[in-house]
Parts: C-alpha cells; sequence; structure tokens
C-alpha cells in the first residue's frame, strides 16, 4: 500500500469514527526485518518477515474502546472498528482520555534514521558466520550459542479525528555475539550486542574482543566478603538497574496512585550532582522520532534537576488528570492502551574527573541478574546477582563472581560519592550516563 493509500484508508476510518459521533486516533504500522543467525559454521537461521497493523484508540460518551487488525481489507477493517465501539460499551467513563492534539502534521525529519542500505546479502551473512567462527577462534572458546545479525524497517502513520497526520520512517541495523569459556573445570560466559543505522557501524571484531575480554576475565571469579561496598555500574547494567524503577518518572503510575514520587514534585528524590533529561535527538541515538503517541511533537525534558523532580513523563490524559500541560511523552502502540515514555533517557555529566570517580577501592558491576524478579519499582528495594570486579584506583585487582548485590533504589540515587563529567551510552544507545560512583550498596557474598 503506497502512502497516499494509507492516508486515503485513515481518512475513510476517521469518517466512519464521525459517523457514529465518537472520537478516534488511528495508528498504523509496516514492518520489515531480516535476520541470520550462525550455528556450527552454517546459517541457522535466515528469516524476512514482513508485517502491518492498524490499531484504533475510539472515544464515545467518555468511554474508550481499544482494538486492532493485521489486516487492511474493508471487512477486517470494519470489524475492527465495531470492536472498539463494542469495548467503550462496557469501558469505564475516563473524563481524562480524549482527542486532544489537534491539526499536527509532524513527519521525523532526521536523516540519520532511515539511511538507504544497499550492502549485498552475502556481506550480511559473513558478518553473522564471522560472529562464530572468529570466537571460537579466541583461546579457550568453547562455545558461541548466540551468534545473529538483524536488521529492520519500519514505517508508522498516526491520525485523529481533530486533523492530526504524523509519519514516521525508520532503519536500523544489530549484530550480537556470546562466548563460553572453560579453563581447569571452570566456566563463564557473556553476552553483547551493537546497534547502528549502517552496516559499516558494525564492528564485529571489536565486538568480539569485548565479549571474550569479560568473559575471560570473569572465569576466575570468587565472591568477595559479605558486607557495603562502593559500586560503579556499566552503562548496561545502569540502564538495566534504571529500567526496573523507571516508571517513578510516569505521569500515568502517578494517576494509578503508585508512582512513589507522585507527590515529590519539586522536591529532592537524589543527589544535588544528579540531573536526567529525556531528550528527543541525540546523535546516533536509536530513539529519535518527531512526534509522541498521539501525534504531539517530542521535546527535551528536565525530569530531575540537581536532585529536584522537575516533572514526570505526561501524556494528554495524564496531564488533564493533574491540571498540567502535556509534555510529548505519549506513548501507544497499533495495539496498546495510552501510556507515557521517555525518549533518549540523559544523565547529566558530574564535577569530577573520571579519575576521581574511581579513586580508592570499589566494586565494578558489569553483569547484574534476575532483574525484574529481585526489583520492586514501588518501594525501591532489589535484590540482584551480580559480577564484576574488585577495583581499586580504576585498575581491576579481582574478578567477582556469585555476590548478590541488595538495596533501595530511590535511597541509592541520594547516596552518590562522585559523579564523572565524561557521557557514556549503553549498547542500545537510548540510555546516556557519565560514570556515577554509589556508596554504601549491600553486598552478600562469603
Amino acid at each position: 500500500m503506497s502512502q497516499l493509500d494509507m492516508n486515503t484508508l485513515l481518512t475513510r476510518l476517521l469518517n466512519q469514527v464521525a459517523d457514529i459521533n465518537a472520537e478516534a486516533d488511528l495508528i498504523a504500522n509496516r514492518d520489515k526485518a531480516f535476520s541470520l543467525k550462525a550455528d556450527k559454521g552454517e546459517l541457522g537461521e535466515y528469516k524476512v518477515t514482513s508485517s502491518q497493523q492498524i490499531g484504533i484508540r475510539l472515544i464515545k460518551e467518555g468511554r474508550v474502546g481499544i482494538a486492532y487488525s493485521e489486516s487492511l481489507d474493508e471487512a477486517a477493517l470494519a470489524a475492527m472498528l465495531q470492536d472498539a465501539l463494542d469495548a467503550s460499551r462496557f469501558a469505564k467513563l475516563d473524563a481524562d482520555q480524549a482527542i486532544r492534539v489537534e491539526d499536527s502534521q509532524i513527519s521525523t525529519d532526521c536523516a540519520e534514521i532511515n539511511q538507504p542500505d544497499s550492502t549485498p546479502v552475502e556481506e550480511k551473512i559473513s558478518l553473522a558466520l564471522r560472529l562464530e567462527a572468529d570466537m571460537l577462534a579466541l583461546p579457550d572458546v568453547t562455545g558461541a550459542p548466540y551468534n545473529s545479525f538483524f536488521e529492520g524497517e519500519s514505517r508508522l502513520w498516526l491520525a485523529n479525528s481533530r486533523g492530526t497526520l504524523c509519519q514516521h520512517q525508520e532503519f536500523s541495523v544489530g549484530c550480537y555475539s556470546s562466548a563460553l569459556i572453560s579453563r581447569d573445570g571452570r566456566q563463564s560466559m557473556h553476552s553483547q550486542g551493537q546497534y547502528g543505522r549502517r552496516f559499516d557501524e558494525l564492528d564485529s571484531q571489536d565486538l568480539i574482543t569485548q565479549i571474550h575480554a569479560v568473559a575471560d576475565a570473569l572465569l576466575a571469579g570468587e565472591a568477595v566478603p559479605s558486607g557495603h561496598y562502593s559500586a560503579i555500574f556499566t552503562p548496561n547494567t545502569l540502564a538495566s538497574l534504571f529500567g526496573c524503577f523507571q516508571a517513578a518518572l510516569s505521569g500515568k503510575w502517578a494517576q494509578q496512585g503508585i508512582n512513589p514520587w507522585r507527590d515529590k514534585l519539586g522536591q529532592q528524590v537524589a543527589s544535588r550532582w544528579l540531573s536526567l533529561e529525556s531528550r528527543a535527538y541525540m546523535p546516533g541515538g536509536m530513539n529519535i522520532k518527531g512526534f509522541d503517541g498521539e501525534g504531539a511533537p517530542t521535546r527535551d525534558l528536565l525530569l530531575i534537576g540537581e536532585g529536584e523532580l522537575k516533572t514526570l513523563l505526561h501524556n494528554s490524559a495524564t496531564a488533564h488528570h493533574f491540571g498540567v500541560a502535556s509534555n510529548g511523552s505519549a506513548a501507544r502502540s497499533a495495539r496498546s492502551a495510552l501510556d507515557v515514555t521517555a525518549r533518549h533517557l540523559v544523565f547529566g555529566t558530574g564535577p569530577h574527573a573520571e579519575a576521581e570517580v574511581k579513586s580508592g577501592e570499589y566494586l565494578e558491576l558489569v553483569k547484574l541478574d534476575g532483574l525484574h524478579s529481585g526489583a520492586d519499582a514501588v518501594s525501591g528495594d532489589f535484590s540482584f546477582g551480580a559480577s564484576g570486579f574488585l577495583c581499586r584506583d580504576g585498575v581491576r585487582i579481582q574478578p567477582v563472581r556469585g555476590i548478590t548485590v541488595a538495596g533501595n533504589f530511590y535511597r541509592l540515587l541520594g547516596e552518590l560519592e562522585a559523579v564523572g563529567n565524561q557521557l557514556h551510552h549503553d549498547d542500545g544507545k537510548g540510555f546516556y550516563a557519565p560514570l556515577i560512583r554509589f556508596s554504601g550498596l549491600s553486598i552478600a557474598g562469603k
């Protein structure tokens, strides 16, 4: 279906919504994906997929109905509209939800996220096979069970009853590998990925080197004595940890009464060294999009400034509930209800050189296990398995495995010993932070 045809289809559906005296917003997307997996020197998977779906959030007499269809033929769309109408009849009255974004005509204007790809498929196959072969050629590697290349192209349309029609298109690539190292009766495994917008951004050798270095270094790891330790999380582990508690920034959680920060606006929630933004654009970022899940423009938001909670993430419904302005943080897919999300989470840099952050003795945590089962987003309590290194003045002096890291996330944000002055990102390029040194983390070891 061409762009013109999709626009026509959305307009026709919205006219049908108007005929039943309702309002709606529609999200349609078309996705193409290509993936390769290497297994024992051969391609274990060569998969090409494509999908399309359209979803509706229909509002009639203050009640909301959600429905979607994977078919765009007339009968399927009529059934979808009827399903949404039927769902709305049994829904509770919701005075906060309405179609409020008017006449938004945004197309994501960022050439870097949708670059044409002319890479021969043979080069992509070669990369997938090389990930496995080159990893297995390294010392003491007895297995490389996960090796893959993947790419995806996505097109999205968002339209509503108030004249909004927004469009977004992007292309991304990535690869992933792993190493199982065995030596002297011990085993260690580590996995990692790379993500980008162009095939030539992927560096399989660098990825392999990083994975092998961590797996090899952790092989001799032992538990440290139980106690309280200063700790530095790598960008990936800090992103994972923060992801367990990101709902503290959610206006929807606050609306539901379960956000622990719902009454904290204008108050200190973290150390004065800590600031946090949601940024619409970061160079090379993987969450660039010109509009949110309702068609409002995305923008930079200061969420925490010098430890003070400045705002929560709001869509139009949560903003209406609290009597504040929506801030372009709506999230919705074709299948989902209205929610909120950040774009790129960016912690501000601090006053300390990285040598200062790494001074003295601390734990560098490079792997966390059992995150979501070991985290309570409401209370902030967490307990995870962890691996890493005992360090002194920036030098790894002992690999560490078999420990449990426990604490309270919300208290942890106030227990900062140092914040570095250089920004780093996680592998997914959606989370950015300097080195942050936390104090008093409880470690259960030996």
